[in-house]
């Protein structure tokens, strides 16, 4: 009998002890083509191919050549798809869910955390002009009038409240915002209709809901993964609620906000500044609005994430934990479609791929 087939659909950082972890376990390891995530491509034919009869799918992110349906659907054997990364929005869940696959995701500390800490960057360029003011130095300006930034946090002396953060999404990373935010004594709200009111309690944030946050904000950072709740859950009327002077962070996904919208309200100065890591189309296309629109938008190319010390490795070991737990017929700690696990343990619970009682 051929060795189970594992295929690394997108690799990133995997260390050689991974994969000599995989196949010590008796695994064959192939690895995919990194074309596959280059954008604008169209590689779903190479991946279905090379995803034949694996028994799990294994990777980082992948949006332009996603794990759909008809790739999943290859292998009747495929028991996980294990990503390295926090979102899932490049695998089709439905399907997997559908098929009895599980999907797991990496929220990890190195990935989420460092999200959050280019999110107060972010914040804090913008509210404190420091772009501004960097490029009137090197252009012989000195103490300009508009260098006047934003007093963040709450002072004291006279009463002032500081600014209102408005975290759209209380899960690891919107929390650690409020975490890093706590010393500046600032008001946080959050929205969150997913985690219970404890969650919101340790992070010194006050629960609301949706369109009040959008109205009371200062600033509004979007920390949620994609869904069909989310998709595009930030447009014109959403907007037409906002303090003219306010200002939206995406550091979550590209599709949450609607990116036309917002350079609209930008132009006409219906909303003050936007920050942006995520796009709707990365990367980011030549004629997108959002370019003509100067120092009222702060881009990043999808790298809030991305530090000097490997921020994906601790994915790529949780992911390859996962995979080799399913492989054991064991259900791992971090699946993301947890509605599909009684149908898995019915195909899979307690059976080694080494047993013969694996069915497909």
């Amino acid at each position: 009998m051929s060795k189970p087939k594992i295929l690394i659909f997108a690799p990133r950082e995997e260390p050689p002890s991974i994969i000599q972890q995989l196949e010590g376990a008796g695994c064959e390891v192939a690895i995919g083509d990194r074309t596959w995530q280059l954008p604008r491509g169209d590689y779903e034919d190479a991946f279905a191919a090379a995803a034949r009869d694996a028994v799990a799918l294994m990777g980082t992110s992948i949006r332009h050549t996603p794990v759909s349906r008809r790739i999943m659907e290859g292998s009747q054997r495929l028991r996980i798809v294990a990503k390295y990364t926090v979102g899932v929005d490049d695998v089709d869940i439905e399907a997997a869910t559908d098929l009895g696959i599980l999907v797991t995701h990496a929220p990890t500390e190195s990935n989420c955390f460092a999200v959050a800490e280019t999110t107060v960057a972010m914040m804090l360029t913008i509210l404190k002009k420091v772009r501004e003011r960097d490029a009137d130095v090197r252009n012989g300006k000195w103490r300009e009038p508009h260098h006047g930034g934003t007093y963040v946090g709450h002072r004291l002396s006279d009463d002032y409240p500081g600014i209102t953060l408005g975290l759209v999404g209380l899960g690891r990373i919107g929390s650690r915002v409020a975490q890093l935010m706590a010393p500046w004594r600032i008001r946080i709200l959050a929205y969150d209709p997913y985690i219970d009111a404890t969650r919101f309690q340790l992070a010194g944030a006050k629960k609301v809901d949706y369109d009040t946050l959008l109205r009371e904000s200062d600033v509004v950072s979007f920390h949620v993964v994609l869904t069909k709740e989310t998709r595009f859950m930030f447009g014109e009327r959403e907007l037409s609620l906002m303090k003219p002077k306010a200002v939206v962070i995406n550091t979550a996904r590209g599709k949450v906000i609607d990116e036309a919208a917002v350079a609209r309200a930008l132009a006409a100065g219906r909303l003050h500044a936007a920050a942006i890591d995520a796009f709707e189309e990365e990367p980011l296309p030549a004629d997108s609005p959002l370019r003509a629109l100067g120092d009222k938008v702060l881009m990043a190319p999808h790298t809030a994430g991305f530090s000097n010390d490997g921020q994906l490795r601790a994915g790529v070991s949780w992911a390859t934990r996962s995979v080799l737990t399913a492989l054991t017929g064991q259900v791992p700690d971090n699946v993301y479609n947890r509605d599909v696990i009684p149908r898995w343990k019915e195909r899979f619970g307690g059976a080694s791929l080494s047993d013969n009682r694996v069915t497909g």
